[in-house]
């Protein structure tokens, strides 16, 4: 089994310098004063896809240019997706994009906006990824593996190169787990460079893959259900290659939110951050106002993932969940 470097998450940089952004490290007043440490946000968001997808997507397909591929597909719960229709477009490469019904439709829309074909396949994302791979084996289009594939493992990680440099002592990672691929790339990437750090994972309660896999030692199958954490959806795949053990071997702990902590977190990051934000990348926030988060002898990170909520089903949380 091939094995990511350090070296790799460099060049993978290099690969996006120019392409993509390097997001803003900002302090944050109101979870600072709450956790009793500087609590950073890595503003993810503000990439020009509204999440960190874009960064593994641009480095796989610019490797794939280089190398003559023409045609690619992939599964998606939507942000990767629109981060491969994004790179594909800019690269010149076509692109097909299979979602399953589960999808939010403002995420499917923008998709198709950016020029990629789009499948509806199933109800879930691993129903979504067996039609990707159909069309691979059938229809001749290179697969690009949404999480569990070197190349986007280290273009995800150069986002723990930016907290590092930013904030070479910062004790503590917060970051949205699912597939594993961008929760593996920021651990390996930060703890490469400090070793003590904790990296620290966060799903959903309801339909969360990775950590039942670990839990039961290996790869398994979970229900995916509806969840304000949509992007957290979907399987680690039962050969998994990459992303289980890596993130067995780098995450300290992981956390697990119930439904009404993830909508906190979306409204205080509202509130309070003044930031509107997906159910995924409110998971960090929400684990601290929770409590869930000890508080180190040092700055904590928080990945803040991504900005791809429909606005009237972020309205209807703010307004529904105002008090909580």
């Amino acid at each position: 089994m091939s094995i990511l470097s350090l070296a790799d998450v460099f060049r993978a940089r290099l690969r996006l310098a120019g392409r993509v952004a390097r997001t803003p490290l900002v302090e944050s007043a109101s979870l600072s004063q709450r956790v009793g440490v500087p609590v950073y946000l890595k503003l993810e968001i503000v990439q020009p896809t509204g999440s960190f997808k874009v960064r593994g997507a641009t480095n796989t397909l610019a490797e794939m240019a280089a190398e003559g591929v023409t045609k690619v597909v992939t599964a998606s719960t939507g942000n990767h997706g629109r981060a491969i229709a994004y790179a594909a477009h800019a690269l010149g490469i076509e692109a097909v994009v299979c979602m399953s019904s589960l999808v939010p439709r403002n995420k499917v829309d923008a998709v198709a906006a950016l020029g990629a074909g789009v499948v509806i396949a199933g109800c879930s994302q691993d129903e979504a990824q067996v039609e990707a791979q159909r069309l691979a084996e059938d229809e001749g289009y290179a697969f690009v593996p949404p999480f569990d594939d070197l190349r986007v493992i280290a273009g995800q990680a150069t986002i723990g190169l930016e907290i590092l440099e930013e904030l070479p002592d910062v004790a503590t990672l917060v970051v949205p787990l699912s597939g594993g691929g961008l929760f593996s790339g920021i651990a390996f990437a930060a703890k490469a460079i400090r070793p003590a750090l904790c990296a620290i994972g966060v799903s959903m309660a309801r339909g969360a893959a990775m950590h039942a896999s670990l839990a039961a030692g290996k790869p398994v199958v979970v229900e995916e259900v509806a969840t304000l954490a949509d992007s957290l959806g979907g399987g680690i795949g039962l050969d998994n290659r990459y992303t289980f053990a890596m993130t067995h071997d780098l995450a300290d702990d992981i956390v697990l939110l119930d439904e009404r902590s993830i909508a906190r977190g979306i409204v205080h990051t509202y509130e309070a951050e003044r930031l509107v934000v997906e159910g995924a990348a409110a998971v960090g926030i929400a684990a601290l106002l929770d409590e869930r988060i000890p508080a180190r002898n040092g700055p904590i990170a928080v990945v803040v993932s991504g900005a791809n909520i429909d606005i009237d089903a972020h309205r209807r949380i703010v307004l529904e969940n105002a008090d909580a």
